[in-house]
């Protein structure tokens, strides 16, 4: 009998003993947390973006290395961290190919709220927008951070559903593209916190949320979300004309 090895493990990679991460911080504000004063997931994704671009400003060639798209993230909050607290972070790669990398960052805040996650992100030509792959001198300090150098994608979450519970819209706006073009990765966790408002027993103690990125989101086209919770699992798509954008998927941490 074959066993089959879960796309994302029940827990994430642990940091070896050898590996130094990158390391910042900053407080919880208030426009980071939601009426609960929990440090919502959106603003955790934003954390997480900030983060590593900070760690770019000082990796080797990181002027041809400016553009990355996220392709999946998971946050498995072990503690919710909430406002008034201050969050420490460390990064580090978890896995890597010569195109695209798993970036694990930890955040600790200074009550006790722990969130660990993953995200696998992908590098970008600026001129083709196709994946590129990075340079030799870039990687160099990422492939002594893990024995994992053949990382392929696969999808944890299903694309499409059959019939969703609820159909609601997510209007997009202007504040929400970035430079690249398209809808920024931390609107998406947004839409995921639209439809948790209605399912806050879901985040009433540890949970792993999951989000992956089918194609990117554009500025004026018709977004709606569609959610169908199945005992303690949520789960969310982005949906435009028909075509999953992305799906989203909420669990108790352990299930």
């Amino acid at each position: 009998m074959t066993v089959s090895t879960p796309v994302i493990p029940a827990q994430l990679p642990v940091r070896p003993d050898h590996v130094t991460p990158f390391e910042t911080g900053w407080p919880v504000r208030l426009a980071d947390t939601n009426r609960d004063r929990r440090l919502r997931l959106d603003a955790t994704a934003r954390y997480l973006q900030d983060m590593a671009f900070e760690n770019l400003a000082i990796a080797p060639e990181a002027d041809t290395h400016r553009a990355w798209v996220v392709r999946r993230t998971v946050f498995d909050v072990i503690a919710p961290i909430e406002f008034g607290e201050s969050v420490q972070m460390k990064r580090w790669c978890s896995a890597l190919s010569s195109r695209w990398t798993n970036m694990r960052i930890q955040v600790r805040g200074s009550a006790g709220g722990v969130i660990e996650t993953e995200s696998f992100i992908i590098h970008f030509s600026e001129e083709t927008g196709l994946p590129a792959r990075m340079t030799d001198t870039f990687m160099e300090p990422l492939l002594k951070m893990t024995n994992e150098h053949r990382l392929r994608w696969k999808a944890a979450l299903p694309a499409t559903h059959s019939a969703a519970d609820r159909v609601r819209e997510f209007p997009i706006r202007v504040a929400d593209v970035d430079w690249l073009g398209h809808v920024n990765n931390t609107v998406h966790l947004q839409a995921l916190e639209e439809v948790l408002a209605d399912h806050e027993d879901l985040v009433h103690g540890s949970y792993r949320a999951i989000i992956e990125y089918a194609k990117p989101l554009m500025l004026g086209e018709p977004v709606e979300l569609h959610e169908v919770r199945t005992g303690d699992q949520l789960d969310v798509w982005m949906v435009v004309d028909g075509q999953t954008r992305a799906s989203g998927r909420v669990t108790p941490l352990g299930a």
